[in-house]
């Protein structure tokens, strides 16, 4: 009796979300069932380290460190760059992505392969630096309270290789000149 009433108040619930999104997109082209998995793995991921974090004994800190912060933001936009744009790591890109054209300094323009399921969501957002930095950054913040000296190093990293690219684009534009 339980696991049907389980299942019917799932059903009702599936009934109604797809109620709540009818006509959002008549044509059918956005696969709002797969982006609404990675929604799910995202907030799976972000409460599981949550709870490991309390398991472990760590407390999120009641402020974070401004300079932590600049640096963080830096070093997630060169991450989120280099693992969704940068030519090197077109091979971590590849089963989910196809190649369209190169787009500048050693970048690859690329598009998701397919266009429904786990393998065209997943290439949606390792193309978008704008969606991968939103993991990367949460990473990153949850690595201050884990293990806050690995994840400076790396963010030191990063923040180091995106002033070295600004570097070599600010020359480049003065040997045009």
């Amino acid at each position: 009796m339980r696991n049907a009433a389980l299942v019917d108040g799932y059903h009702g619930a599936m009934a109604t979300a797809r109620s709540l999104t009818r006509g959002y997109d008549p044509a059918e082209e956005v696969d709002l069932k797969g982006f609404t998995g990675g929604l799910a793995a995202y907030a799976l991921a972000i409460t599981s380290a949550l709870l490991l974090g309390r398991a472990a004994g760590r407390t999120m800190p009641d402020r974070y460190d401004p300079t932590d912060l600049a640096i963080g933001a830096l070093a997630t936009h060169k991450a989120a760059r280099l693992l969704s744009k940068a030519s090197v790591a077109s091979p971590l890109r590849a089963p989910f992505t196809e190649f369209v054209e190169p787009s500048g300094a050693g970048e690859h323009h690329e598009r998701a392969r397919g266009d429904r399921g786990v393998r065209h969501v997943v290439g949606e957002l390792i193309t978008c630096p704008f969606c991968l930095s939103v993991w990367l950054g949460s990473a990153y913040v949850g690595g201050l309270v884990a293990a806050p000296r690995a994840t400076r190093t790396i963010a030191a990293v990063m923040t180091v290789v995106a002033g070295s690219d600004l570097t070599q684009h600010l020359y480049q534009l003065l040997r045009r000149s």
